[in-house]
């Protein structure tokens, strides 16, 4: 039988020693000054702006964003996600190569930027994918689901008009794009708890305008 430190221990991902190396080096100069710090941070804006103009194209679509204003979200996006890596930099625990965490915050940049431009813009909608997976994360039962053809619709306009801009940034963030909830805590300046409630109550606000509008019985409240 394992004890419990050597279960823990067992846990604990262990990277190779070039991976270690590489994300040493990140982590030393990133948290230096001067040249150093800026010729780092130079090699990761390049690394994120990769990320962010691969992401951006991918979410693009749905909004036909094309051209200078897709090229301008995925800038923004690298800038911003490199300003909280450096802000963060220390909090790094090395059990996975630097620039894969990197990879969240302007993932999570991209994400937001985007979904601003979408509640900006009346008419459109996420990807068929994305609602796709709005069903079992709200609660709602298969046969509910199968009742009821627009009962998408229904949870598109419940998101618009019944949440606030906190707990719909929230709600988009972690039902939609599967952000990390660790990630979405540390962008908006918050706690996992306070995550954690904000995504609560969103849902039951949701599923209390969908009992109201017809589309779940009374008891998917509770």
């Amino acid at each position: 039988m394992k004890s419990e430190g050597s279960e823990s221990l067992s846990q604990v991902r262990v990277v190779s020693a070039e991976v270690a190396r590489e994300n040493r080096a990140w982590v030393r100069d990133l948290s230096s000054c001067g040249d150093q710090r800026e010729l780092a941070s130079r090699r990761l804006y390049e690394v994120l702006l990769r990320a962010a103009r691969a992401e951006a194209g991918r979410r693009a679509a749905r909004l036909r964003l094309v051209g200078p204003e897709l090229d301008d979200i995925a800038h923004q996006a690298a800038a911003d996600a490199l300003l909280a890596i450096c802000g963060k930099v220390e909090t790094f625990r090395g059990d996975c190569r630097f620039t894969t965490w990197a990879y969240k915050f302007v993932i999570f940049d991209v994400a937001a930027k985007v979904n601003r431009h979408f509640w900006q813009r009346a008419g459109v909608a996420f990807d068929e994918e994305d609602w796709g997976r709005l069903p079992a994360r709200l609660g709602i039962e298969p046969e509910a689901q199968a009742e009821s053809r627009d009962l998408m619709t229904a949870v598109r306009r419940a998101v618009d008009e019944n949440l606030t801009a906190k707990q719909r940034t929230v709600f988009v963030a972690l039902a939609l794009n599967g952000m990390p909830t660790d990630v979405l805590a540390d962008q908006l300046g918050a706690t996992r708890n306070a995550v954690y409630k904000m995504m609560f109550d969103a849902r039951r606000k949701l599923r209390a305008a969908l009992v109201d509008a017809g589309y779940l019985p009374e008891q998917q409240i509770a």
